[in-house]
């Protein structure tokens, strides 16, 4: 084949910016790639090419030629090069031929550095218009429709994976551009949160219906179509049928698992019963684990993950604001004991989140409280900024605003991701990863006295450990006597948890100091706390005598 030009030397195309940007038209010969691509660029003002006349351009032949001279694999080699080339410079529209996006290494070109969109067209009327045209190679032999009914069985799959997908049929050219134009102004990119650690990297997603295109995601970083589904009982009914849809749009084998609600799926218990189950339906180490739901499962799918055939891949699909601001984020997993909470598990990093900001829309105003303690917490712990953005935006997110839940889940994993790119696996001598656990001595001690029975909340409790936190940091003199009142103010003005009043009963000092030292942070005997010299300045230490913070929770409302 000729040599077809290759990119300018040091060139490297540029993401797309703000909209229109590069826009790439896919899908099956007779689709209306060109025709609709034409109208479409016209519509937004942008040029317009076509990449099969590019080529023939360049080769200075047909595409029909090309074939019969050099063979398919060497027109796709050609076909990349030039879509890498007409990738770079400013906005356009192009409109490629039907098997470019197949090719592995054109579709991370295309997904990478443009919106890829997907024209879905009925077989019938891909018949009509294809039949009797030539210079078409992977046509001139055999039947039109059974020859285009085996490439749509084989690439629908892949097309599945662009960013966005417009039906196509009989409708007029100008309906189809005006189809897309409304699905460009309604998608947005994810947002993303890279986490980068010294022997893996993925990536944090957070936007609108990633439930929905998850096989799109998934489909270039898995090894094999093939996964199983752990969630619980109430996600499943509000999101299972979605996400299932979704993988097999792009030729993924689902099986899914479904737990019960609650602390109790996290036990050692159920945990056997689920790699047993796991297990005989057949698991290879190329088939990826998902947890689909919140921390529980989150937890309980992650150790399975890290567990079964000693490691298989693993993606969190978080659907609480909690597990999308904290847990999802970092590798940690875990399952509870008898001695206390997540004192089993590993550090188990998933390929990918996807951090779904519309599945929010289904939390109660309680579970939105749970998950924006731990956004209280970042702040508190390292960003004065994001803890005076809070006080600023709190309100909206407790009211469910989409926007300001997704901006919070954002700023969140930013914070959790610097954290843990730091000290991955909380092996730092001095503060680190373990700075993340600021209200969780507390908050855990409150759990077990509750039994994990859904009266308190993780992040109820949490919310009640900052308190109890910064408390003990002003009794220290570690911390000014404002910066508590400025949490408190901000915490109670939200009619969030902020103190032992918050709860219906009195607790024991005593009780709650004895969960504590089961506490896994406890090392010879001494209790590692996170405490605080003010609004974003966390610290850890073990110089706390438990008299002292006995004392604090005696003032809190405890009993001796």
């Amino acid at each position: 084949m000729p040599d077809l030009p290759d990119p300018a030397p040091g060139s490297v195309p540029s993401p797309i910016g703000s909209p229109p940007g590069i826009i790439v038209l896919v899908g099956l010969m007779g689709a209306g790639k060109t025709t609709i691509g034409r109208r479409l660029a016209a519509r937004l003002g942008l040029d317009f090419i076509d990449a099969d006349h590019e080529i023939e351009r360049a080769a200075g032949c047909t595409i029909a030629e090309i074939f019969a001279r050099h063979g398919e694999p060497a027109f796709r080699d050609g076909e990349r090069r030039v879509i890498q080339r007409l990738l770079q410079g400013g906005p356009k529209v192009l409109a490629t031929g039907g098997g470019a996006f197949i090719d592995a290494q054109t579709r991370k070109l295309v997904k990478t550095h443009a919106r890829s969109i997907w024209l879905r067209c009925p077989l019938p009327i891909l018949v009509r218009r294809v039949s009797g045209r030539t210079g078409r190679p992977l046509l001139d032999k055999g039947n039109v429709e059974t020859t285009l009914a085996t490439l749509q069985a084989q690439r629908h799959p892949i097309y599945a994976e662009a960013d966005i997908i417009v039906d196509c049929g009989d409708d007029s050219v100008d309906h189809g551009a005006q189809r897309i134009v409304e699905a460009l102004d309604s998608y947005a990119h994810p947002l993303k949160v890279p986490v980068t650690l010294e022997s893996h990297h993925y990536e944090v997603l957070i936007g609108s219906d990633l439930i929905g295109r998850a096989g799109s995601y998934l489909a270039p970083i898995l090894p094999q179509k093939r996964v199983v589904i752990v969630t619980d009982e109430t996600v499943a009914a509000l999101h299972l049928p979605r996400l299932l849809f979704s993988l097999a749009e792009t030729g993924f084998d689902a099986e899914p698992f479904v737990v019960p609600v609650g602390e109790e799926s996290k036990s050692l218990t159920r945990y056997a019963a689920l790699i047993n189950d796991i297990l005989d339906h057949g698991m290879e180490r190329g088939t990826a684990i998902i947890g689909l739901g919140g921390g529980v499962v989150g937890d309980l799918s992650g150790f399975v993950a890290a567990s079964v055939l000693r490691g298989v891949p693993f993606v969190q699909i978080p659907t609480t604001l909690l597990s999308q601001v904290d847990s999802s984020v970092g590798g940690k997993t875990g399952l509870n004991a008898r001695a206390g909470k997540n004192l089993v598990g590993a550090f188990y990093q998933p390929q990918i989140v996807l951090a779904d900001s519309s599945a929010l829309a289904t939390l109660t105003r309680r579970e939105r409280v749970a998950g924006y303690a731990e956004i209280v917490k970042a702040g508190l712990i390292a960003d004065p900024a994001l803890f005076a953005w809070c006080e600023a935006h709190g309100a909206d997110i407790l009211d469910g605003d989409p926007a300001a839940l997704a901006e919070a889940v954002h700023r969140a994993c930013q914070f959790k991701a610097r954290v843990v790119m730091e000290d991955e696996k909380e092996t730092a001598a001095q503060d680190g990863r373990a700075l993340l656990n600021l209200g969780h001595s507390f908050g855990h001690a409150l759990e077990a006295h509750f039994r994990y029975d859904g009266r308190l909340l993780h992040g109820e409790a949490v919310s009640i450990g900052l308190h109890l936190a910064a408390s003990l940091s002003v009794r220290l003199g570690y911390c000014p006597e404002h910066d508590l009142q400025r949490l408190d103010r901000h915490l109670r003005g939200l009619s969030m948890p902020a103190g032992l009043d918050w709860l219906d009963e009195t607790l024991s000092a005593s009780e709650l100091i004895r969960s504590m030292a089961r506490d896994k942070k406890v090392q010879d005997g001494r209790l590692s706390f996170v405490l605080m010299h003010g609004i974003g300045r966390a610290f850890t230490t073990r110089d706390v005598e438990m008299d002292t913070v006995r004392d604090v929770l005696v003032e809190a409302g405890c009993s001796a």
